[in-house]
């Protein structure tokens, strides 16, 4: 039977997708991508922000119609919006045969073999489980790349995060398990790891009474086949120092990391319940920088938080300005039911917070077009990602970007390269946050 399957949110997610298709697969089920030809439906959604669960409610609402009007016998929604709003899907979308939490993600094939059986399943187990692993992910990022999910939930309880409802406390997965989950995406010609978790910093804590994600890395780093390994997700107050040492030990170990640090005002970051000030945040970075001088940081921020006043936003303005990041992200605040950021006062209006988010991405942008002009006359390794469609030019990435997030370098050449070749690249020019280059050398294999 043929099953379409929608994955939505963000990479956390794709992994918990990703375990999902690699069992449909493993009973026989045919992965398609033509909704019109599937017999079953599963949307993996989220509701991180109203945007997010507004798509998903969306998406939801669109395969409902092929379930009640096509070839579609079975719909199964699972996921962060499964997880808060069970009772509502079912109650008011009536095509829907089974729901699955977060941390039932491992009973897709009961979920789908009860919905063809015509019955309802609604599956939850405790918030703070987990999944039955499985070897046999089935990727979706191309097979060059793979993402690695090292923990599970969260503890810090942001005012404005709804997360630790919905993915449980913060728990590592052991040392070992993700071990050999790596090593079998190597076999599968991943060459780099991508590391991700609500907060990867904090990785063994829980389980072995310290931080352990730099012993984590040096296990990683021995297995053969994986060339990159990449951290997203460190809140700047965890990192530590035998983290630093292994970054600049560790040859595969990309210098590059994600801090999201959302605000510079202190006032702002107490609101949020951030365990930072700006003062801390300045010397973070100034600590990464000289210890690893060609770290490439990425962070994201929020604008029109409740309560920020102009004077605020003009504090954070001079603080990306000062801090000069290499990538930058930033969201306006939203407000997310059963948060405690949703009943403060001051709450504000959209078209400020817009208005907010769009300067300090204008002044993102001077930033990020000055450092890639920085970069002209350097050479790079980098890896290949694709073709450009009737060009003799191919999509690749450096260490300072990662994939979906970041820019590219499009290599101009008329050699034959493949997605996952690793080249060296000299940058001949610069856009607005991609970078040009001419192959320098053969494969840097």
């Amino acid at each position: 039977m043929n099953v379409l399957f929608v994955s939505l949110g963000c990479d956390k997610n794709l992994v918990d997708s990703e375990v999902m298709l690699g069992l449909l697969a493993k009973n026989g089920y045919v992965l398609t991508d033509d909704e019109t030809q599937a017999d079953i439906i599963v949307v993996n959604t989220c509701c991180f922000i109203n945007d997010a669960k507004e798509e998903s409610i969306q998406t939801i609402l669109e395969m409902a119609e092929h379930r009640k009007n096509g070839k579609c016998k079975a719909l199964v929604v699972t996921g962060c919006l499964a997880q808060r709003y069970k009772k509502e899907i079912v109650d008011e979308i009536e095509e829907v045969d089974a729901v699955l939490g977060t941390t039932t993600y491992d009973e897709i094939i009961k979920a789908v073999q009860t919905a063809l059986n015509g019955q309802q399943l609604l599956e939850f187990h405790d918030i703070d489980a987990f999944p039955a692993k499985s070897a046999g992910r089935v990727l979706t990022t191309g097979g060059h790349y793979a993402h690695l999910k090292i923990a599970e939930g969260c503890n810090k309880h942001c005012t404005y995060c709804i997360i630790p409802k919905i993915r449980g406390n913060y728990r590592s997965v052991p040392m070992e398990q993700l071990i050999e989950e790596a090593k079998d995406l190597a076999e599968q010609g991943v060459k780099e790891l991508i590391l991700v978790a609500q907060e990867t910093t904090l990785y063994g804590k829980d389980l072995y009474g310290k931080k352990s994600l730099h012993v984590l890395l040096k296990e990683l780093c021995k297995i053969s086949g994986i060339r990159w390994i990449r951290i997203l997700y460190c809140y700047p107050e965890e990192i530590y120092d035998e983290l630093i040492q292994v970054m600049k030990e560790e040859k595969k170990v990309c210098h590059y990391l994600d801090l999201p640090i959302q605000h510079a005002s202190d006032d702002i970051l107490r609101k949020m319940g951030r365990r930072t000030n700006k003062q801390q945040l300045k010397a973070i970075v100034s600590k990464l920088r000289s210890e690893i001088p060609d770290i490439a940081l990425r962070t994201t921020l929020i604008t029109g938080f409740p309560g920020e006043t102009q004077e605020q936003h003009e504090e954070l303005m001079e603080f990306a300005d000062e801090m000069e990041f290499e990538r930058l992200g930033v969201f306006t605040y939203s407000p997310e039911e059963d948060t405690p950021a949703a009943e403060m006062d001051g709450q504000i209006e959209e078209e400020i917070k817009e208005d907010r988010r769009d300067e300090l991405m204008e002044l993102q942008q001077d930033i990020a077009f000055d450092k890639a002009q920085q970069m002209v006359g350097r050479s790079v390794i980098a890896m290949v990602e694709g073709k450009v469609a009737d060009e003799n030019a191919y999509v690749a990435r450096t260490y300072a970007d990662a994939p979906n997030i970041d820019g590219y370098l499009f290599i101009n050449t008329g050699e034959t390269l493949m997605s996952g070749d690793f080249v060296r690249v000299k940058i001949t020019g610069a856009l607005e946050y991609d970078l040009i280059g001419e192959i320098e050398d053969e494969f840097a294999e």
